[in-house]
């Protein structure tokens, strides 16, 4: 990696500070400087090794051990490394790790389930990026009791923000009361995207919770508790091309 040059928020990932997507927003947001420059544009590379680079001020290297966790995330709890609001995010849950790690991807505060941290920024790419079809799932109590038309515009895609969604799966897992469960999976990782495409079908989400991520599964961890993947798990991931 010396000497080689890399993308800034690559580097970034790799230095276990954000997701390559997170960072984009660090340095639009002039948080990242390079040899004393603060920077605010994308495309910038930099030398491992050579270049300085810090983030808040704050010197970042890659990190050499590279850490794999699984959070049971509760809800009211933020999906980020830190926040400036100073609301509890889902690192403070892990203080057991010395190595800095992030979140792969978003999950909304009110929203439970599975939360995946490391320190790999590709692996973080390549678990997020659209075109890689790794899908998450969810279970989701909704509003009322949708019918085989509404339920057939969440498989086909649905027109958020201008923009389709891809084709989600969808089943009901219960009808009760007024209310009904709902199984769902989608690849993308766009925001509230799972509330927003229930919302457009007139089905409000009342609970959500993430419960696999690929193959990675919530299983019986308890809410606000956290483990290392086991073998399977990571042999798992590194086979995601």
């Amino acid at each position: 990696m010396k000497d080689k040059p890399i993308r800034l928020q690559k580097f970034m990932a790799m230095s276990g500070v954000a997701s390559r997507r997170a960072s984009e927003e660090l340095i639009k947001e002039g948080k990242v400087s390079v040899n004393g420059n603060v920077v605010t544009e994308m495309g910038i590379t930099i030398i491992p090794g050579k270049d300085k680079v810090k983030v808040d001020g704050m010197n970042i290297k890659p990190e050499s051990n590279k850490v794999y966790v699984i959070l049971n995330k509760p809800v009211g709890i933020v999906t980020s490394a830190k926040d400036e609001k100073g609301r509890t995010v889902v690192t403070d849950l892990i203080e057991e790790v010395e190595e800095r790690i992030y979140p792969v991807g978003r999950l909304d505060a009110d929203t439970s389930g599975l939360v995946l941290l490391t320190n790999d920024g590709d692996l973080a790419f390549k678990l997020t990026h659209p075109s890689k079809m790794v899908y998450k799932r969810y279970i989701a109590i909704v509003e009322g009791l949708p019918n085989k038309a509404e339920l057939e515009r969440l498989r086909n895609g649905i027109k958020l923000e201008g923009r389709m969604t891809a084709p989600a799966k969808v089943k009901v897992l219960k009808n009760f009361g007024e209310d009904s469960i709902l199984d769902i999976q989608i690849h993308e990782g766009r925001n509230r995207q799972v509330k927003k495409m229930c919302e457009t079908i007139n089905h409000p989400v009342k609970k959500l919770k993430r419960i696999s991520f690929g193959e990675i599964e919530l299983g019986g961890l308890e809410s606000g508790n956290w483990r290392y993947l086991n073998d399977e798990e990571l042999d798992y991931i590194k086979s995601l091309k």
